[in-house]
């Protein structure tokens, strides 16, 4: 009976995740220009398909699998043996196989922050099959499979480190092999604006990212219990998330004297990447300062990227890289000695008088398993670049990736076809 009561909350927060992925379609639709609208929703429903095969291949395995050491999981290869459930199991082999695989698709969604405008629907295919069978199986392995930074008590209870910063990390590497858009930067480094094409859309998916999220962060629970436990780490993403928002919005008031709502809206998104390693840990007046201080360095993060010329039209690069950094820094500060012990991993942090072990080893995780993911992400980029190219052509950019990649424009009534043009008519932005 109890392994179907957490089975069906597995199974849930497995489709809340999944749902997550409607609100990056319109995170990234709506951030991105209309003559690319298309292609960015449409390969995330492509690179979602690719992930689910090559992590029911090998990805799951490299995680889980049975004859692993501290460095990768191996065995159990091509679904194992999906029905068998084990003595002492608290879930169905399957359902955690769907929970596990909703958090790697995650994952690949943030990387493709660093890709957006200008890659080619190839380079999708080909990265996300390697960052499936690759790059993330190995980090989720060093701290959720067993591996050698969980046994020395590394601390991410949902993955502000193996989703989020392996994400990041992954984006950086393909924006800086990418280069920026064109038009991004003039002559002498400084800036354009290159503005989103409905700010509505983007609204709508930070608010589905925000839902979806207690799936991510209550749901990692496993266990359903008494559901007091899923239901305090629920109450701790909601108050970081909601910090991190206002923290963000009034923070670019006083700086610029207005209250961007971009910056807002990935205040709230550094928040809820910020709380996802502690969520299970803290208390809830340090999700509320965890939040405030994710607002915060976000707003200075964005800023900070685009004056090194840096093109990260997502804000991938803040929201999820800068933001899980400090989320997972925030452990080794805040976790408690009864939920540490709760949760049964690791230390208590620095303010409850662990000392600086908890926060040495988190920020040796951070280290690791942001140097990996940007490394093997580089070198895999940096092959596919010198031999197939990764980044379409100027004129292919011009036109739009819904054009030159799919064939039509998201908004075909807005955008005219460059194959059959209207007198007097100039394809727009």
């Amino acid at each position: 009976m109890e392994i179907g009561v957490n089975g069906i909350w597995t199974m849930l927060a497995a489709i809340l995740v999944l749902f997550m992925q409607c609100g990056f379609i319109m995170l990234e639709a709506g951030s991105t220009r209309m003559k690319n609208a298309g292609h960015v929703a449409g390969k995330t429903i492509f690179t979602v398909g690719i992930v689910s095969l090559v992590f029911w291949a090998v990805g799951y395995a490299l995680i889980f699998g049975s004859q692993g050491g501290s460095l990768i999981g191996w065995g159990d290869y091509f679904g194992f043996n999906m029905m068998e459930v084990k003595e002492g199991s608290s879930v169905a082999p399957t359902v955690m196989f769907i929970f596990q695989l909703s958090f790697a698709a995650i994952s690949m969604s943030v990387a493709w922050g660093g890709f957006a405008e200008r890659a080619k629907l190839s380079a999708y295919l080909i990265f996300a099959v390697f960052f499936s069978a690759i790059v993330y199986p190995v980090i989720a392995h060093w701290i959720w499979g067993g591996g050698w930074l969980a046994e020395h008590g590394k601390q991410d209870f949902a993955g502000s480190t193996v989703v989020h910063l392996t994400g990041a990390m992954a984006a950086l590497a393909a924006t800086l092999l990418l280069k920026p858009r064109i038009g991004k930067y003039n002559k002498n480094g400084t800036p354009n604006d290159i503005p989103g094409h409905n700010q509505v859309f983007t609204t709508l998916g930070v608010m589905i990212l925000w839902i979806g999220w207690f799936g991510f962060n209550a749901g990692s629970t496993i266990t359903a219990g008494d559901g007091s436990f899923f239901g305090f780490i629920a109450v701790n993403t909601q108050l970081g998330a909601a910090a991190a928002a206002v923290a963000a919005l009034i923070v670019s008031w006083m700086v610029t004297g207005k209250g961007d709502v971009v910056t807002m809206l990935n205040g709230a998104l550094a928040g809820l990447v910020a709380i996802t390693a502690s969520c299970a840990f803290v208390e809830p007046w340090a999700a509320i300062v965890i939040g405030l201080v994710a607002g915060v360095i976000v707003f200075a993060s964005m800023r900070f990227f685009e004056k090194l010329r840096i093109d990260d039209p997502i804000y991938a690069l803040s929201a999820h890289g800068v933001a899980g950094v400090w989320g997972t820094l925030s452990n080794g500060f805040f976790a408690t000695p009864e939920l540490v012990e709760k949760v049964g991993v690791g230390k208590p942090g620095l303010l409850y008088g662990g000392g600086f072990e908890q926060l040495g080893v988190q920020a040796l995780g951070i280290v690791d398993c942001g140097a990996f993911a940007f490394i093997v992400s580089y070198i895999i980029l940096y092959v596919m670049k010198a031999t197939i190219g990764i980044r379409v052509t100027e004129e292919e950019e011009m036109i739009g990736l819904d054009f030159s990649e799919h064939g039509s424009y998201g908004y075909p009534e807005q955008l005219k076809s460059p194959a059959a043009p209207q007198p007097g008519v100039l394809v727009k932005n």
